[in-house]
């Protein structure tokens, strides 16, 4: 089992910025693929920032000026910094990491998901 744990978001007012953390655990041999996606009431989750083992990233065009993902192998965690948010921010964001176990079978885990509320 590998778990995922979210912390940062919260509110903040348009222009303002936000770091989402997003933590691993469980039997991880090692961990391929992370990124950030996020979902509104109603709308299908969409893509927000991905980083592979090599630290290839890409970003939605909407937040490529202002959003910066990061990882760190040795704590197995990803961060997303937020800056100049906009109101069209708002969403819950959900960490993911694909990977191998320390069994060797594939896992792909999703985090419980952070609100994050952009005020104009």
């Amino acid at each position: 089992q590998v778990q995922l744990v979210e912390s940062g978001g919260g509110l903040v007012q348009a222009g303002g910025s936000l770091r989402l953390s997003c933590a691993a655990s469980g039997n991880i041999f090692s961990i391929d693929f992370m990124g950030w996606y996020r979902q509104v009431p109603g709308e299908q989750r969409e893509t927000v920032a991905t980083v592979s083992s090599g630290r290839t990233t890409t970003y939605a065009d909407s937040v490529k000026t202002r959003f910066t993902i990061s990882r760190d192998n040795g704590k197995k965690s990803v961060y997303l910094q937020m800056n100049n948010l906009k109101p069209e921010d708002t969403a819950v964001y959900y960490c993911n990491a694909r990977g191998a176990t320390t069994s060797m079978t594939r896992f792909n885990s999703w985090g419980q998901g952070t609100q994050v509320t952009v005020s104009s």
